[in-house]
Formats: C-alpha cells, structure tokens, sequence
C-alpha cells in the first residue's frame, strides 16, 4: 500500500510519514527541496518535484492507495518570528497552495488506476474569527484573508470527486509538537521567566497535538466512509490566558507577564490575526466517527510535549 505526500517536509508530513511506516506502507514524499526532508525512516521514497507539474513522479500515483496534499507555505513564515503579509507574500501563500492542487488533479487524472483516497489540506482560518463563537464544520466560510485563501486551497482539488476519487478535506487547528512550529513560540518566553497571555488572552486556541494529528489522518485514510469536510483540533479549545496558565504552572513558571495585543500587531502587522484573533473549533465529525484522541486536553497534551523536550 503506498501513500504520496505532497509538501511532506514539514512538521506534519514528517510525522505521518513516520507513522504510515510503522503501519506497514510505503511512503513516497514530494518535495521541491529534497535535502530539506529529514528526520524520516530510510524506507520513505522522497521525489524531487517542481510544484506545478507530475514529471518525475506521476508513476507513483498509479495504484497509490491514498494520497495526502500537505503542500503550501507557512501561514506565518518560517522564521521564529512571524513574517509580515506583504501582497506579494499573499500572492505567493495563494499560489503556493493553488499550483501544487492543480498539478495533483492532472496527475489523477491521467492514471489509469486512481487512488483510493485524497487527502486535501485546509486550515480552521476557513471560518474566519468569531471571538467565543462555538464552531463546527456547517459553519460557513469567513470573508478574511485566511478565509478565501482556504476556500480556493479546498476548491483546487474540488474536480478530484468527479474522478470518482473519495476526497476528504482536513481543517487543521494550531499543531503543538514538541520541537518547531507554535510550541515554540508560546514556550520560549516561559524559559526566560517572560511568559504570560497575548494580548487580552480571552482569545480561543484551537490546538491539536501532533500525535492525534498523525494518527486522524491515518484514521481518515482507512475509514473508507470518511468523506467531505474534518475539523482535526482538539476536542476541548481553550483561551489564550488559560493556556498561559497551563504551561506555566507544567514548567513551573510564571505565567504573569502579556504581550500587548497592539504592540503585536505594529511588530508584525495583519498576520498578528493568526494568534490574537481567536476561534473557537470543535471536530464534530471527527468525534462523530469515533476517533479516539491520545491528548484531548490541552493539560495533558503540555505535559507531554515538556516531557519529550527535556529527553531529547
């Protein structure tokens, strides 16, 4: 059984590629920048692709079972500090998810032996911010910037239903893993004895651990009646301020010192919505379906993730 993934070389393409290993697949990684994907088993197949088209790699999508389309730039960069939204870094977020879609229906198409499952990555900035607002996936789509760049990532795979391929589309919360991504960031003041709240903190976190992350897509993958739109965060979102608290009081630190809300947003301008403006996401269907979560609060999903860092 061989599972393709598209833009495979960050935090959540590395780690399903290490958990589809374990599960018995074959794992072929799409990468424009190949020296770029580490940290995966020597088993993970990784082709070099130019994002736009399926030279050099199209034969792995005949008689793939499953498909997962991770592709598409950082939201906020990828630096440690956000990077600002200029229009032409808009333009370049935009089409760095559209291109690569476009390249994995054509590659659909012309196989003869379709897969089974696709996998389309989205993001919970679909619904737009709605302050404590009980959000689950009937919501219609917000009218912001995050909002139509997910509506056009969700449609630029929409034709892959007409191919008679099952398409399953992941709105993703906030990742916590234990090293990179937003972990980082919410965890490195708390180091310094500098850790508080953003902004007012009454701001909702929608987060998902890495692990239920991995382990729903799997989930998705093998659930054959898993189709159409997944919330994947967790099951309890919290505020800002609480999750301050939590990892305060995990780390044994102070969680008494805010980042004022509009000294965030002269920093680093529009793209300071992603983390002060909040959303309040919860994965009806997921749960629906059965999933069964490893870290559905975020107690223990902090303790753990504190946990792998100190041993690694």
């Amino acid at each position: 059984m061989r599972v393709i993934i598209s833009g495979g070389s960050g935090l959540i393409g590395t780690g399903l590629a290490k958990e589809l290993i374990r599960r018995g697949y074959q794992v072929v990684i799409l990468s424009r920048n190949p020296q770029k994907v580490v940290d995966v088993p020597e088993e993970v197949i990784v082709a070099r692709w130019d994002g736009k088209t399926s030279l050099g790699w199209g034969h792995y999508v005949d008689g793939a079972n499953a498909i997962v389309n991770l592709a598409g730039e950082n939201i906020a960069g990828e630096k440690f500090f956000p990077t600002r939204w200029t229009e032409a870094r808009k333009e370049a977020l935009l089409m760095s998810r559209l291109v690569p879609g476009k390249a994995l229906v054509a590659a659909i198409r012309h196989a003869k032996n379709k897969p089974n499952v696709f996998i389309q990555s989205s993001a919970i900035g679909y619904y737009g911010t709605l302050a404590d607002e009980i959000i689950d996936e009937t919501h219609p789509a917000g009218d912001d910037f995050l909002a139509k760049v997910c509506v056009a990532w969700e449609n630029s795979t929409h034709e892959i239903e007409d191919l008679g391929v099952r398409r399953v589309v992941i709105r993703t919360g906030v990742v916590f893993s234990p090293f990179g991504g937003a972990f980082d960031r919410l965890v490195l003041p708390f180091r310094f004895f500098a850790g508080g709240p953003l902004g007012n903190g009454k701001q909702f976190l929608s987060w998902i651990h890495l692990a239920d992350q991995v382990n729903a897509i799997c989930f998705l993958i093998d659930n054959r009646s898993a189709q159409g739109i997944y919330n994947l965060t967790a099951p309890e979102p919290i505020t800002n301020a609480e999750l301050a608290r939590t990892i305060g009081r995990i780390a044994h630190r102070p969680a008494i010192v805010p980042i004022p809300g509009f000294l965030f947003r002269l920093m680093f301008g529009e793209v300071a919505t992603v983390v002060l403006d909040g959303q309040r996401v919860i994965p009806s269907r997921l749960m629906q379906q059965g999933f069964t979560y490893k870290f559905s609060s975020v107690e223990a999903a902090v303790t753990d993730l504190l946990r792998l860092r100190v041993n690694n």
